[in-house]
């Protein structure tokens, strides 16, 4: 089938070609009328506007990246979820990019190839340096998201992981247990999402008076539900005992839960556990997980606000947006009782 031109829009309309142009690129000064008679015939032809000739016409293509480490980790596709939808709202399309976790398929992300095919780059490094991202900047404006630093030229959007972790941990206190161990953080090369939650997690402890106990510090060989399951699994038949656990993500929750599970503990009553990113499985496992869950569509909204802001051509300093979370309290660590008043 012949690939729909603007033209044969234009003569199904019965306008001009500048018409479909200005409708197409959403100019604000198109009657609604002439919207609605032109989009009717947009939809009927299923007419897509060429990116590389958008970018000739208009300096841009429409198009924006979204880039991170693995797609088939649940919490990237919830957030390439939201964060296409809110683009869309915009009317941008979304590209999705995935590194794999290395080196080389970071650089790309903030190399040149990206220019000319996407209006900007929204992008959480895993590996990369902050000084390396600024070193590689170019002309494709970028907005980095997650828990590493960002250069002082480049946007960045994060939840505070610290200060969550401690609240999670500070709620299984509150339910009395006292030995809390953290799992599923990265056996070698510790990530920076991996080292704010410790840090948080270790802050509650000492603010309770708890010395952080080392053999409680539970690594996985990968950041995967069986990555926990094996690491839980190892410690509990070694002898080692603990009466709850803060859990990197909720698949290092889910893999725990398998470990405990077979091994004749239950949850909550013999261990308490947390997750983090309230994933769509988080409500439906047995129990269902109590959960760090963060504000992603206000990160997908703040992200494409800056990213917008740099299309239009803001050069400022690179600005740092923290977004809002909640503790969701659910069976594996249940909401502490009130004490009864006397």
């Amino acid at each position: 089938m012949a690939q729909v031109r603007l033209q044969d829009v234009a003569h199904l309309a019965g306008v001009s070609m500048k018409t479909v142009s200005n409708v197409v690129h959403n100019y604000p000064h198109v009657s609604a009328g002439m919207r609605e008679r032109v989009q009717k015939a947009i939809d009927e032809l299923g007419y897509r506007p060429n990116a590389l000739g958008r970018r000739l016409a208009t300096g841009k293509t429409g198009l924006l990246a979204l880039a991170f480490a693995d797609v088939s980790i649940p919490y990237f596709a919830e957030l390439a979820r939201v964060v296409s939808a809110a683009a869309t709202r915009r009317g941008y399309r979304l590209l999705l990019e995935q590194t794999d976790g290395t080196l080389a398929g970071e650089r790309a992300v903030v190399s040149s190839s990206e220019a000319g095919l996407v209006d900007g780059v929204i992008f959480q490094p895993s590996v990369m340096s902050s000084y390396e991202i600024a070193q590689h900047r170019n002309d494709v404006p970028l907005v980095l998201l997650g828990e590493g630093p960002a250069p002082l030229s480049v946007d960045h959007v994060m939840i505070d992981n610290a200060r969550a972790a401690g609240e999670a941990t500070a709620h299984l206190l509150a339910l009395g247990r006292t030995r809390i161990g953290f799992v599923g953080h990265e056996e070698r090369g510790q990530s920076a999402t991996s080292s704010q939650r410790l840090m948080g997690y270790q802050e509650a402890l000492e603010r309770a008076g708890i010395r952080v106990d080392m053999t409680l510090l539970l690594p996985s060989r990968t950041i995967s539900a069986l990555g926990a399951a094996d690491a839980v699994g190892a410690a509990l038949d070694s002898g080692l005992r603990f009466d709850g656990l803060v859990c990197r993500d909720d698949l290092a929750a889910i893999g725990s839960l398998r470990a405990l599970q077979e091994r004749g503990f239950t949850v909550p009553g013999d261990v308490a556990l947390t997750g983090w990113d309230d994933i769509p499985m988080a409500s439906f496992t047995h129990p269902s997980l109590t959960t760090v869950s963060a504000d992603t569509l206000a990160l997908a909204e703040n992200a494409l606000d800056m990213l917008e802001e740099r299309i239009g051509g803001y050069d400022g300093v690179g600005r740092h947006r923290i977004v809002e979370y909640v503790l969701v309290t659910r069976e594996s660590a249940p909401a502490a009782a009130m004490p009864v008043a006397v």
